[in-house]
């Protein structure tokens, strides 16, 4: 299980990217203790994020290829 700030340097991104990930629940978690607590993330749980982010990447690429922009450039 990996902290927060674990997980946020070894994909090189902000803690607010990873706990807005947790919220919306495309990042499982387990929150530990009482009040806010402390969140764990399993190391299967960043594989499939990672996964997951690779896709919609890889989505988002393929629909931009058949866009033309203005003036012909893109």
């Amino acid at each position: 299980m990996y902290r927060v700030r674990a997980v946020a340097e070894a994909l090189d991104v902000s803690l607010a990217t990873i706990y807005r990930a947790v919220e919306s629940g495309a990042l499982r978690a387990v929150r530990l203790g009482v009040g806010k607590g402390t969140i764990r993330i399993s190391g299967q749980a960043v594989l499939d994020y990672q996964a997951a982010c690779e896709r919609a990447a890889a989505t988002r690429a393929t629909q931009d290829q058949g866009v033309e922009f203005a003036g012909g450039a893109a």
